[in-house]
């Protein structure tokens, strides 16, 4: 059985598996990133943690943070989340590595190309994905594939203005961004401002689920700044179905109620019935979508 190697490169954690065409996950190995130890520390992780598999591989794809050129299969650009990570040669430098050829792209893609492959939006050809965590992430899949743009920078939904962040500055240089009201350390922030006593954003959930009223008002205006930049995107790119996946999309119904009912606000009579669902594959998503990324490229 012909197997590939799929990688998720995040900034807090690795994780890579064994693929099989038909979408199955034969074993899998994570390990931490050594984010602050630089570039060819956290190449050598991800090739320590390929070691640990139980099986060899013909090819590899991965799906890594920043932004990603996939002619060169370089990192163009990237946060400080892993210190040093743009400019590294990503593609060239794991081939050398592991041995078989690798294809690369932003993790975000590889998330949606999972969830299109063996997932919530399997069959589907024309998805919005937002992946909403510790920032707020994204990939406009056309016809199958990840609309990236002329510079690779397609997807930044996090980088959308919304009124309730007016104001606000964003790590990007700008201000008024969605993230900054919409993404999980946002979310929290938010809470403790307003007097709120949580240090962590699966408390404010618990307590937003007990009737807790700052909780629930919290979540429910983070989800309408966020559902307000989706249903604006719905308008621009109509898509089949809008999936939500990252940390955030686990906060329950006090934040998916009013999630969905931003977007049924926003958007045009024609797409009003486009569904918004949450995505099912987790931390297997951007593995199995970068195994899918190989197989289409080096098929």
């Amino acid at each position: 059985m012909t197997l590939v190697l799929g990688v998720d490169i995040g900034g807090t954690g690795i994780v890579a598996g064994l693929v099989t065409a038909d979408g199955a996950i034969r074993d899998r190995a994570a390990v931490p990133t050594p984010a602050a130890d630089g570039p060819v520390a956290v190449l050598d992780a991800v090739a320590a943690a390929a070691s640990r598999l139980g099986g060899e591989f013909a090819a590899a794809g991965v799906g890594s943070a920043g932004v990603i050129d996939r002619g060169s299969g370089s990192v163009r650009s990237a946060t400080d989340s892993i210190s040093g990570w743009a400019g590294t040669e990503l593609r060239a430098e794991l081939a050398a590595r592991l041995g078989v050829p690798v294809v690369v792209d932003n993790d975000v893609h590889a998330h949606a190309l999972g969830e299109l492959w063996t997932g919530a939006a399997a069959g589907r050809r024309h998805v919005l994905f937002a992946a909403v965590g510790t920032g707020i992430g994204g990939s406009i899949v056309v016809d199958g594939r990840p609309h990236r743009g002329a510079h690779a920078v397609a997807g930044h939904l996090g980088h959308l203005p919304v009124p309730a962040a007016a104001g606000r500055p964003c790590w990007c240089g700008g201000s008024g961004h969605v993230e900054g009201v919409g993404s999980g350390p946002a979310l929290l922030a938010e809470y403790r401002a307003r007097g709120g006593t949580a240090t962590t954003l699966p408390e404010v959930v618990v307590r937003a689920g007990i009737r807790d009223v700052l909780a629930a008002a919290v979540l429910a205006d983070g989800a309408t700044a966020t559902g307000q930049a989706l249903g604006g995107l719905v308008n621009a790119v109509d898509p089949e179905l809008v999936l939500v996946g990252g940390g955030v999309a686990s906060c329950g119904p006090a934040w998916w109620e009013p999630l969905r009912a931003a977007v049924a606000a926003e958007v045009l009579p024609a797409v009003r019935g486009t569904p918004v669902l949450p995505a099912e594959l987790g931390a297997d998503a951007a593995v199995l979508g970068a195994v899918w990324m190989a197989w289409e490229e080096l098929a």
